[in-house]
């Protein structure tokens, strides 16, 4: 049975496993500890591009010392070859004593087998510590495992009003320094950065993440049904320096698409709902590209495509003290409701300040 310690143990897992969010897809960020008579003899979490896996790194600085020792995994141990050696083989080899998972994985690969394989060699194994808050971290990993789509995080920042720019189209700044660091910051955590394409056109964006010093640049997603995104802007201009990854609708002009080639961007052809690209078909595609985590950015046309089509996993709003009048631009656009009870609802799951702004997340309604 599971006590205040071993809860404390996985609290720790956990919070190492984060440390590979963004950077471990496509596969999971896990995060594992190695202890022995209360004390942490090693400690590990997924590292970049997905390997080593977390047991094989705890269980490295452990060494011969992991013999007799209890382990805390907050995703259950790989059963199957691949790339690398299964993690409960690993284990085993190890001579650990006891295994405590958070989680179980939904891999058909695995789906029980790692617990299968542990208790065949006699291993103790204890499961659901922590449970909630691994499924938490590891969502996408499940979306894409289970729905064949990445857990999407939609992020606007807008004046009090809900204005993210002026009727000119003045938007850069409407929150402070603080809040653009935090979006970084948030940025980091993903796999991918989307923007519309008219956010491309308007704002000239880099989507990359600043100030920060990571290795690993998220990639640039681009939704442009017709690809007419400024061939001199930040986006092409970089394409063979960050990955770029422009969504498109399969009858862009020919030229275009050469074109963004030749600057190192991939293109991801898609199917089309009226005018617009689909986004169940977009998110699709993005998780056969290997994508566990999307922080979409905007703007308001895609922001409104991705709520009516139910995608959208997480709300992140930025709020700032200013108004800009009914003439600005709303960060949603159009959804067509009659009635509120056709509203998407979200649950709130934190609010900060963030230097002179307010940061509100909010988690999609089961």
């Amino acid at each position: 049975m599971s006590t205040a310690t071993d809860t404390r143990f996985m609290t720790l897992a956990l919070s190492l496993g984060r440390r590979g969010l963004g950077s471990t897809a496509p596969n999971p960020a896990v995060g594992c500890v190695i202890v022995k008579a209360g004390r942490i003899l090693g400690r590990g979490w997924t590292q970049a591009g997905g390997r080593p896996h977390a047991e094989v790194v705890a269980l490295a600085q452990a060494g011969d010392a992991a013999k007799g020792a209890d382990a805390y995994v907050t995703l259950e141990p790989c059963a199957h070859h691949g790339q690398t050696p299964p993690c409960a083989e690993a284990l085993i080899a190890a001579g650990v004593v006891r295994v405590v998972v958070a989680v179980e994985d939904t891999d058909p690969r695995v789906n029980g087998a790692g617990i299968a394989m542990l208790r065949a060699a006699g291993i103790e194994v204890e499961t659901g510590l922590c449970a909630d808050q691994a499924a938490r971290d590891n969502a996408g990993f499940f979306l894409k495992t289970t729905a064949q789509r990445p857990f999407v995080t939609l992020k606007l920042a807008n004046s009090f009003d809900g204005r993210i720019a002026t009727g000119t189209g003045e938007s850069q700044w409407i929150t402070g320094a603080e809040a653009r660091r935090a979006v970084h910051a948030m940025r980091a955590r993903h796999d991918a950065v989307m923007v519309g394409g008219g956010t491309a056109r308007q704002d000239d964006p880099s989507l990359t993440v600043r100030g920060l010093g990571i290795e690993k640049q998220p990639t640039r997603i681009v939704i442009s049904r017709r690809l007419d995104v400024p061939l001199m802007g930040a986006l092409a201009r970089t394409a063979g320096e960050v990955p770029v990854l422009m969504c498109h609708g399969r009858d862009a002009d020919p030229a275009l698409q050469d074109t963004w080639r030749g600057l190192g961007a991939t293109l991801l052809p898609c199917a089309t709902i009226g005018s617009q690209l689909d986004p169940r078909d977009i998110l699709k595609q993005l998780a056969a590209q290997g994508m566990t985590r999307v922080f979409c950015e905007g703007g308001s046309a895609l922001a409104a495509s991705m709520i009516e089509a139910g995608v959208v996993d997480r709300l992140v709003g930025f709020t700032a003290g200013l108004t800009i009048g009914a003439e600005g631009l709303p960060n949603i656009g159009a959804l067509g409701l009659g009635k509120l009870a056709e509203a998407a609802r979200f649950d709130l799951v934190a609010v900060r300040r963030v230097g002179n702004d307010i940061c509100h997340e909010w988690a999609r309604r089961a």
